[in-house]
């Protein structure tokens, strides 16, 4: 048991698909995992062990940005000795050659949190995904024909904000989307030495204020999903 994670010892698997909400953890573990056991509801952010294809598998949530995520990877790899996390979410596109819909594999996080400088004495402000997930996603992808963008992205700490452009950073490293989390998991992976790797469905069009409306989500996620589960047998 951790902090913030109620679970045993053994009651995580070595592999963990990380959405930001705790409703789509239950959807996941409800929908996608047999023999599922609720292992920790600490603070209702939930995780759930269980088989997928006869692999064990845990999903639980990390709550929304980079302080959130940074505390319940770290505990993850540190505390259950799991060895990957696959972050799970959605992002809005700062441009119009993504569409609602697409989905990304993160090959660069970039951003001006300063997590993983004053956390781990890591100075870039741009990081890629640690370990061999990234390209196992790509190649997962390639064999159950999904179309997945690999891109760099901006992952913020500010969600509302005074000037509505496109950030500088984002400019910067010309990233295609923003979200609020993969660059502490990566810096967390990179300083522990643990795999990660982040995979994100365009949830809305920034530039034309197009985007997936609620009773479309579930099925707009799926193809995420899946392939982070088919990717995960292969670890």
């Amino acid at each position: 048991m951790s902090v913030h994670i109620a679970a045993k010892k053994g009651e995580i698997a070595k592999t963990v698909l990380q959405p930001g909400d705790p409703r789509r953890a239950r959807y996941i573990a409800e929908n996608f995992l047999e023999d599922v056991k609720l292992v920790s509801e600490t603070r209702s952010i939930l995780y759930f062990t269980g088989l997928y294809k006869g692999k064990e598998i845990s999903v639980g949530a990390s709550g929304m940005g980079v302080p959130s995520i940074g505390i319940y990877s770290y505990e993850l790899f540190t505390e259950f000795d799991v060895d990957t996390i696959i972050r799970i979410g959605t992002c809005g596109a700062y441009t119009e050659d993504l569409k609602v819909f697409d989905v990304l594999n993160v090959n660069n996080a970039a951003s001006e949190s300063t997590y993983a400088k004053y956390a781990w004495e890591i100075e870039e402000e741009i990081l890629p995904p640690p370990g061999h997930i990234f390209s196992l996603l790509n190649e997962t992808a390639e064999t159950v024909g999904l179309n997945l963008i690999p891109t760099a992205i901006h992952t913020s700490d500010i969600f509302y904000r005074k000037n509505t452009g496109i950030p500088e950073i984002a400019k910067k490293y010309n990233c295609s989307a923003v979200e609020m989390e993969a660059f502490a998991l990566f810096a967390n992976a990179q300083y522990l030495d643990k795999n990660a790797a982040t995979l994100l469905t365009v949830s809305d069009v920034i530039p034309t204020g197009e985007f997936i409306s609620a009773d479309q989500r579930e099925s707009a996620l799926k193809p995420m999903i899946e392939l982070a589960l088919e990717a995960a047998i292969n670890i």
